[in-house]
């Protein structure tokens, strides 16, 4: 006959607390060694302030192939990807000015 295991309350909150403390470890070390930690979603609003531009040209872009996702109705973008798409050329299907020097520098 087996031995059947169940766990308690306070058996799960310290394997939750476990988990969260072992994130957080590798997110400091890799934020100390100068690594950009794991790429999160941004909104339209903080990829348009990255990016200094209109939400309207935002929106013009997302329809010229800007990769973009949506989840539960709204937009988001990963900044990895967006930068992707800047690099491999495809810059010349958008507007970029003189004013995009830091990204242009960033992306190079």
């Amino acid at each position: 006959m087996e031995t059947l295991f169940i766990p308690s309350e306070n058996d799960f909150k310290k394997w939750i607390r476990e988990a969260v403390n072992d994130c957080l470890r590798d997110y400091v070390e890799k934020s100390r060694q100068g690594e950009e930690p794991e790429d999160g979603l941004l909104s339209r609003k903080e990829i348009a302030k990255f990016l200094k531009v209109s939400l309207v040209t935002l929106t013009d872009w997302m329809k010229r192939g800007l990769p973009s996702h949506k989840q539960r109705g709204r937009v988001y973008f990963m900044k990895s990807e967006v930068l992707n798409y800047i690099k491999e050329s495809k810059i010349n299907q958008l507007k970029f000015g003189n004013r995009f020097q830091d990204i242009k520098r960033e992306i190079a």
